[in-house]
């Protein structure tokens, strides 16, 4: 059995996490964290859990922690990277959920989070865990930065038009759009039911934390440096992401063979779907699984490709991943734990 700790488990990640980890039949979860409730009883806080877990939060314990075979990091930003590095001597591997080194540019890293890193050595070594792509990598690593739930709807979405150099790289745009969890469990006036309820907005439309991150990878897989425009929106539901996507293609006559590309790029993914051309992905089609549904469009003999991809921001889009990424790097079926269909309705 892997022992597993989980470093912040208090809100929306760290819970689905809990969730997923309940049904896992190789793992067996010894401490969860959280400064704020130490003492109190996990299902006391998530009745969901209780007969799953009879833990109570803990104060993070970095001898605690250190006894464990991985660790997961639920935690805002700038936490991880403090206390990382001592679980990296210790052993440790850790699959951090958190945005502190997932960026590889440490300025751009700074000038996006508003501090400085605090754990440079290791953001060298980690390896970004988005599995369709580095699955390999992920195996080996002690250290995988969990992608971001907008970056993952948007670069799987793009990855086999870049990857094929199909698209004009400069001109790429996602309209992407998000339920209130992915503001995370905070009190904020913002994500009130009366605020959100009813209504529809853009934000981070002149710049967003994710979009930096978005451009690594997809400037990655063209082998060349891309021009983003990303813009994210908050809709009026719970969970999910649905990313809108926008490419010029090169030759359009390419177009034809588009499907058959996408297909063939995802036949062996087990947590993708590309679904008939012209259908519409809904986000209800993957709450609470760990998956990645997609289609491709074109208007009339525009040569512009569109593509809808969706997930769950909590699944797929963090939690979910971060499980498959564990069962990468101990070499377990990469759908142990993951299998469950989406809920519905």
């Amino acid at each position: 059995m892997i022992k597993v700790g989980i470093v912040g488990g208090t809100g929306y990640t760290g819970v689905e996490l809990l969730r997923i980890l309940a049904v896992h039949p190789e793992v067996t979860v010894s401490c969860i964290t959280s400064r704020s409730e130490a003492g109190v009883p996990v299902s006391d806080m998530y009745p969901n859990l209780r007969g799953h877990f009879d833990l109570a939060y803990s104060e993070p314990d970095s001898s605690v922690l250190a006894a464990c075979d991985l660790v997961f990091f639920a935690t805002p930003h700038g936490v991880a990277m403090d206390l990382i590095p001592e679980l990296m001597a210790a052993g440790v591997r850790v699959v951090d959920l958190s945005a502190d080194f997932r960026l590889k540019d440490l300025k751009v890293w700074s000038q996006w989070y508003g501090l400085p890193h605090e754990s440079p050595e290791w953001v060298e070594k980690a390896v970004y865990g988005l599995p369709e792509v580095a699955r390999a990598e992920i195996a080996k690593a002690q250290l995988v930065a969990n992608p971001g739930c907008y970056p993952t709807a948007v670069q799987l979405g793009f990855l086999p038009l870049l990857e094929n150099g199909l698209v004009d790289p400069s001109r790429l745009i996602a309209d992407a759009k998000s339920g209130a969890s992915g503001g995370g469990r905070q009190g904020k006036i913002a994500m009130l039911h009366g605020e959100v309820s009813e209504s529809f907005k853009a934000y981070g439309a002149s710049g967003h934390r994710h979009l930096p991150e978005i451009r690594q990878g997809l400037s990655a897989a063209a082998g060349a440096e891309t021009g983003v425009t990303f813009v994210p929106h908050l809709v009026p539901m719970i969970r999910g992401i649905e990313a809108t996507l926008y490419a010029e293609l090169k030759n359009p006559a390419d177009f034809d063979r588009l499907q058959a590309l996408f297909e063939e790029r995802y036949r062996d993914e087990p947590f993708v779907d590309v679904m008939p051309f012209g259908s519409h992905p809904e986000t209800r089609s993957v709450r609470g699984a760990n998956l990645c549904r997609m289609a491709l469009h074109r208007q009339e003999q525009s040569n512009i490709v569109i593509i809808s991809s969706v997930i769950d921001n909590l699944v797929k889009g963090a939690a979910g991943q971060a499980v498959q990424n564990m069962n990468i790097m101990f070499g377990l079926k990469e759908t142990l734990g993951l299998e469950a269909p989406a809920l519905l309705p």
